[in-house]
């Protein structure tokens, strides 16, 4: 569960270990006063034998050589909970912890379900969860604070429960790389579900009804970016013309910027559906094969021998 990993999470940041904490390095007068909300920390005394100033514990997290430091790749989330374990160890210990996060990343830890433990979480606003194996988000589990939800590759295929009472302040849902198909998921994608949705990610999954999709998507009048790529309807020769021309408040269309020329171009092409037909033709040209014996060039050698003739014959498939 997300509840699991986050608790795995936080065990490896140390919170509660040197630099961090509450621990003897502090020193009871210190402790003392941090935890009565008077900490001394801009005072330039001498610090008892054993104990370190806020200035060194913070000078230890930063510095890329300290053994403490944490690595650079790491998210800015734990960066500010680490800063925090040291200026005011008292905000994440126990449960008061809960109440720092903003953004929670956890991805590629195997996670499958999303728990009520995320509910914690009272002040969270962006969730991370791509490369899990979540195949059903219930929506009554996500913090209602929450404006980004990412759930690239994962295995999502259906879009209801997360509906059933979605956050209404959503700006940003990542769907990238899941399997939801169309058109009986093309229902969850309107302003009913997302009145403030600003950016939506549905590359790579199994989309065909480009028509059907785009009179849903045309709800959604705060939607300025949308990712379609990678899903069939986007073989379709029309595809990016109807779309630019249907949803005129579209600034972002699979990370490419709508240009007026482009704008003014595609002018007109929303009152044609007929011309966004749910189908395309691929041509295939092989050009060499490499790996296989020439079935003409053996047939030569054997053409004046006596021998039996062995024919060859092969079978290229591909998969789309």
């Amino acid at each position: 569960s997300v509840s699991a990993a986050l608790r795995e999470h936080l065990q490896h940041l140390g919170l509660q270990d040197f630099p961090c904490g509450l621990g003897s390095w502090v020193g009871s007068q210190r402790g003392l006063a941090i935890e009565c909300g008077t900490d001394p920390a801009g005072q330039e005394e001498a610090m008892p034998l054993g104990e370190e100033s806020p200035e060194t514990l913070m000078e230890l997290l930063s510095d890329p050589h300290s053994p403490w430091a944490l690595p650079p790749d790491c998210s800015p989330q734990d960066q500010h909970l680490r800063e925090v374990a040291v200026l005011a160890p008292e905000q994440v210990c126990g449960s008061h912890i809960f109440k720092v996060f903003r953004s929670l990343r956890i991805v590629g830890k195997g996670v499958q379900e999303v728990d009520e433990g995320l509910l914690q979480l009272q002040q969270l606003q962006e969730l991370i969860l791509s490369a899990n194996q979540i195949s059903r988000i219930t929506s009554a589990n996500l913090p209602r604070t929450l404006k980004v939800l990412e759930l690239c590759y994962n295995a999502v295929a259906d879009l209801e429960d997360l509906c059933t009472q979605p956050p209404p302040e959503l700006q940003h849902l990542g769907l990238g790389y899941n399997k939801l198909y169309g058109p009986s998921q093309d229902r969850y994608l309107t302003v009913d579900f997302w009145p403030n949705l600003v950016s939506l990610d549905l590359s790579f999954n199994n989309f065909t009804d480009l028509l059907g999709l785009v009179s849903q998507l045309s709800s959604l009048q705060k939607l300025r970016i949308l990712v379609l790529q990678g899903n069939p309807l986007a073989l379709i020769p029309t595809y990016r013309g109807f779309l630019v021309d249907s949803l005129s408040k579209l600034s972002i269309l699979d990370d490419i910027h709508i240009e007026p020329d482009e704008r003014h171009q595609f002018h007109g092409l929303a009152r044609q559906p007929e011309l966004s037909r749910s189908q395309a033709r691929v041509v295939v040209s092989v050009g060499e094969i490499k790996g296989v014996p020439d079935p003409s060039v053996q047939q030569l050698l054997e053409a004046d021998s006596k021998t039996p003739v062995i024919t060859y014959s092969y079978c290229v498939t591909y998969e789309f």
